[in-house]
């Protein structure tokens, strides 16, 4: 059996059992007193027995009316609750927010934008996701992520997405490499020169292969997964690396050269990526804005090159 009764009907009837008079307990519910006991008269009908004894003189719960006293109650204290959640929510008190990001953006862009976040929002959950672009879109995909920053690649037609940035590429070398003392390098100079790689699932590598296509470059025999890898490689003299800008912090502690590529267009695009058919939640939102922000105040951090 299906049951209407609002929320009104139930404050009605807690104000009435508080101040056992029609009248007062009216005035508590804003309404006139005929209104009102058409209220209580209504809730009674539903459920099916009388809630209240009436006399000139007093008004009194039945004994049924003192059993639907603890549901009314109970009824009342989870709406409140579920609209208290609710306002948190939507005041950025309580929350959870997922972000999802290559390595080099969660390394260098993300901490402050955390910070700031947890700043104004304390009591919002944030979780950081630190992964390759495809384990990005997975993580997505899986709804264990509200936010994904990458570089473009495959498989981003289901999504929607938005260039924030740009991460230009530089050359890092020995100090006694023999391109080590330019100041702007030409793709060019890259030719018969041994080339350390990151692992061709990256998208450092898929963009150095595009800007290298047509350099007649030596490969190194070096294929690696993590960037300290091929800092050791670069520091040992084994060959020279392309890298973004936002992962030179990787090579500052070793005494290399970060020589910048001259070309404007010689860059690695920083995409905003998120689903297209859910809209973010307030807490996510919120933490797109200061995303957007800081890209658009800087465009993007300026990492430190090696001296």
């Amino acid at each position: 059996m299906t049951t209407n009764i609002s929320t009104r009907l139930l404050y009605a009837f807690v104000a009435l059992e508080e101040t056992r008079h029609f009248t007062r307990a009216a005035e508590r519910c804003h309404t006139s007193q005929p209104a009102f006991s058409a209220m209580i008269r209504k809730l009674e009908e539903a459920a099916g027995t009388r809630l209240f004894e009436r006399d000139t003189r007093n008004v009194t719960l039945t004994p049924e009316g003192e059993l639907f006293s603890e549901v009314a109650r109970s009824l009342i204290a989870e709406f409140e609750a579920a609209f208290d959640d609710m306002a948190d929510y939507v005041a950025r008190r309580r929350g959870r927010v997922a972000i999802a990001a290559l390595p080099s953006l969660a390394a260098r862009v993300l901490p402050a934008v955390i910070a700031e976040y947890r700043r104004l929002y304390p009591g919002v959950a944030v979780t950081l996701h630190d992964a390759l672009s495809d384990q990005c879109l997975a993580l997505l995909r899986q709804q264990k992520a509200d936010l994904v920053l990458t570089a473009p690649g495959a498989n981003f037609l289901e999504f929607a997405s938005r260039t924030l940035g740009s991460d230009p590429f530089y050359l890092v070398c020995r100090r006694d490499h023999a391109l080590a003392n330019k100041r702007v390098l030409r793709i060019g100079d890259l030719a018969g020169h041994d080339i350390v790689h990151l692992a061709k699932s990256s998208s450092v590598r898929q963009h150095v292969d595009i800007l290298l296509r047509d350099v007649a470059t030596i490969h190194s025999g070096f294929e690696v997964e993590h960037l300290a890898t091929v800092a050791g490689l670069v520091e040992q003299g084994l060959g020279v690396s392309l890298v973004p800008e936002l992962t030179l912090f990787q090579f500052r502690q070793l005494d290399l050269v970060a020589i910048p590529l001259a070309a404007q267009d010689l860059t690695r695009p920083i995409l905003l990526v998120q689903r297209k058919d859910q809209a973010l939640s307030i807490a996510a939102q919120a933490m797109l804005e200061l995303i957007e922000k800081q890209f658009r105040d800087v465009q993007h951090p300026k990492a430190a090159a090696p001296k």
